[in-house]
């Protein structure tokens, strides 16, 4: 290892090798460190961050890198850096630390650790000085350091009662378990309705946050017919849309806004935001038909492949805020920037459209674009369709690409994991489906097939967190099964390949032994170690949805699609697992709210579940091909394009999925070519088909033999959904 660096040098987290040349004697977490404390009777010091963090960064700058403050921190302490996307089951337990510690949280976290790793004293940011109404680090050191000498029995007094407090917050779970309230769903809503900022859409004020949890609760609801859900959800998507937190010219999003207005973000990209919310404009297109969200999700999904997808198709973790110190710099303009890039007619139509015919909205006479009307009212007034509007200021908005692509780039965590690919496998699969586009589904493939073939422990199968460089480590945790079975079953629901179905059968029979809980149901955030002070079992939502409330989605979506009864009993387990927190808070459990809104409310006992009726398949002694007849029948028309009609008969008693599906999770019924090509395909406008069914559509059709179309069905009952079936109908 060279004189300059570390022991981080020898780590693959790029947010680990920012800090590889740091004079401070940085340890990675593990043994070595914690007996080094001891062996040298030093306090611990732990600083938890991650790459895209701003304030990690300057915390580097100032401290870690000014050699007399890491001659301090070396003298007195024994110093590990940790990533906390690499370790989040450790990221949690301190982070808890530090907002019973100080009533607040943030990264760059940093605490002080007895040698078993109990915290006695936590902050976050700390500046090389008194400033900031913070004190200096220097001081901060000297003052730890002497009561480390002087008052050992008070630091570890102190350090048993945090440790106790985070057990008790982190490791409670109701022990008498039972299914929430009905009520539950009603108390959600009006939880977010209580909060809800009519104008500007999200729930919060300054910062703001995207909060997808929270919208899909929204867009389950508004799918039954509810109107204030949808009023929430389309104002809250509209807006962030129009605001700086969306990427106008680059599409995606950015993690957080500044403000009430999403106006000014934090300039970080992460993954598994854009997964969330490509999503949700997707899905939610259609509950808004001239909101654009359509394209807003296009545009999304389009960035995360150009940007954000690595050279075999996995996807990376984030892009960082800052360019050489400077937050937004890559992102924003200054007029004499746009005077270089765009000619005045097309700065003047930007001005109007973007908001740049004001003053500067960000620091050192900066402008964040941004939509301050929707793009519909501007054409208007300017005399034009949406559409024309877009065409006219397209060459502009390429321009200003163009040249932002000339600049230096943040830098991109190319980690890859698990977790945060589940997402946005999930993502590209249904959306490519609801906006018809292969290319996005193709791209969930490829990212599955990598997941599987690079996160995967050699020699015992287990689905691992973290890939970079060649060098998988850490065994999975709760959210990276919970977030890839969810992205392998929206995989299969695309395709109708069942490889997926199998590898997430397989994976959640390999989460439930690792991380179930047997005693009291649900799902550990980790496997059970000597390590962690605390082994909980999230049930909240945050940044992104709690692991056991998509667990619970996961655990209907494998019983209800293929006879399962235990992961039905699972899921039964896991909701009476955390019912009477859902009925406390339910703002905070939103996803496990759907999951039970899925499920349905009928007072079944844990481990007392109906026994299975007999299916009317069965009854009726037919194959599952059997329960629909389906013909097809070839118009004529000049040129290679043909008219065709598809006709469902459907068995009494079943139904077939609508396309699209109501849940996510479900086989839409689905013409593909078994040769040439297909278009202008138009499914009936229903929840569900039954009865007699037509499905048209044009073929393109080749010289040979008569043409024919692949159709991709599930026949499901009032109880449960086969197998499904794909089969090719020849076209008379």
């Amino acid at each position: 290892m060279p004189a300059a660096c570390n022991r981080l040098a020898d780590e693959s987290s790029p947010y680990l090798l920012l800090h590889a040349h740091n004079p401070v004697d940085w340890y990675p977490w593990g043994e070595e460190a914690f007996e080094k404390a001891r062996r040298e009777d030093k306090p611990i010091f732990l600083s938890v961050g991650y790459s895209t963090c701003y304030w990690c960064h300057v915390m580097e700058r100032e401290c870690f890198s000014d050699p007399e403050i890491a001659r301090q921190i070396n003298d007195g302490f024994v110093s590990i850096k940790l990533d906390r996307e690499e370790r989040p089951d450790i990221d949690e337990i301190y982070m808890a630390a530090t907002q019973l510690i100080t009533r607040s949280g943030g990264w760059p976290n940093s605490l002080f650790l007895t040698h078993d790793r109990k915290p006695f004293f936590a902050g976050t940011y700390f500046p090389p000085t008194d400033r900031m109404g913070r004190p200096g680090f220097p001081r901060v050191l000297t003052s730890l350091r002497e009561a480390w000498a002087l008052r050992r029995a008070e630091v570890l007094e102190q350090a048993e009662v945090m440790a106790a407090a985070i057990r008790a917050q982190m490791g409670a779970v109701d022990g008498s378990p039972r299914l929430p309230d009905p009520g539950v769903v009603a108390a959600t809503q009006a939880s977010l309705a209580r909060r809800f900022d009519a104008e500007r859409g999200g729930f919060s004020p300054a910062p703001k946050f995207p909060s997808p949890s929270n919208l899909f609760f929204l867009l389950d609801r508004a799918r039954d017919g509810d109107a204030e859900s949808r009023e929430m959800l389309v104002v809250t998507l509209d807006q962030m849309a129009r605001g700086g937190i969306h990427d106008q010219i680059g599409g995606g999003f950015h993690r957080y806004s500044t403000d009430a207005e999403w106006l000014v973000p934090h300039f970080e990209k992460m993954l598994y935001d854009n997964a969330g919310l490509a999503l949700l404009y997707a899905e939610s297109a259609s509950l808004a038909p001239g909101a654009g969200f359509e394209r807003v999700s296009r545009s999304t999904l389009d960035f995360v492949l150009r940007e954000m997808t690595g050279p075999e198709g996995a996807f990376l973790s984030a892009i960082d805020a800052e360019t050489d110190g400077h937050e937004g710099a890559y992102y924003t303009w200054t007029r004499e920037d746009l005077e270089q890039v765009l000619d005045p007619e097309s700065r003047a139509l930007f001005g109007v459209v973007y908001g740049l015919d004001g003053r500067p909205n960000f620091e050192q006479d900066r402008y964040v674009l941004h939509l301050p009307e929707p793009l519909e009212e501007r054409a208007h007034a300017l005399g034009l369709s949406v559409e024309g509007l877009l065409a006219k200021i397209e060459p502009g908005r390429r321009a200003l690409l163009d040249a932002r692509n000339r600049r230096k780039r943040p830098l991109t965590d190319d980690k890859v994991l698990a977790d945060w690919n589940g997402l946005m496998i999930g993502a590209m699969a249904r959306a490519g489906r609801v906006l018809g586009d292969e290319t996005y589904v193709d791209a969930a493939r490829r990212a599955a097939d990598f997941v599987l073939e690079h996160l995967v422990e050699a020699s015992s199968g287990t689905l691992l967190h973290a890939y970079r460089g060649g060098v998988a480590k850490v065994p999975a945790l709760l959210d990276d099964y919970a977030f890839f079975i969810d992205g392998l079953l929206s995989l299969h629901a695309g395709t109708g390949d069942s490889r997926w179905w199998g590898e997430a059968s397989r994976l959640g029979v390999e989460q439930e032994s690792r991380l179930g809980d047997t005693a009291a149901g649900g799902y550990f955030a980790a496997p059970e170690s000597d390590e962690l002070l605390v082994r909980s079992k999230p049930a909240h939502d945050g940044a992104v949805a709690s692991g056991n409330g998509v667990s619970a989605l996961n655990l209907l979506a494998l019983a209800s699609l293929r006879e399962n009864p235990e992961a039905a009993e699972s899921a039964e387990r896991l909701l009476a697992a955390f019912g009477r927190g859902m009925d406390e808070w339910p703002h905070a459990h939103v996803t496990l709210v759907r999951a039970t809104m899925r499920r349905g409310f009928a007072p079944l006992k844990v481990h007392e579940l109906p026994a299975p009726r007999p299916s009317p398949l069965a009854e009726l002694g037919r194959t599952a091909s059997e329960v629909v007849e389906a013909r097809g029948r070839l118009g004529a028309a000049p040129g290679p394009w043909k008219p065709f009609v598809v006709e469902l008969t459907i068995a009494g008693g079943w139904h077939l999925n609508a396309n699209p599906t109501l849940l996510r999770f479900l086989v839409a019924t689905e013409l593909k070519p078994a040769a040439g090509a297909l278009r202008a395909i138009r499914y009936p406008a229903v929840e569900r088909y039954e009865g007699h069914v037509r499905i048209e559509g044009e073929i393109e059709v080749p010289a040979g033999p008569p043409p024919a179309v692949s159709l991709t069905y599930q026949p499901c009952d009032e109880e449960r959904c086969l197998t499904p079936v794909t089969r090719e109908v020849p076209l008379r």
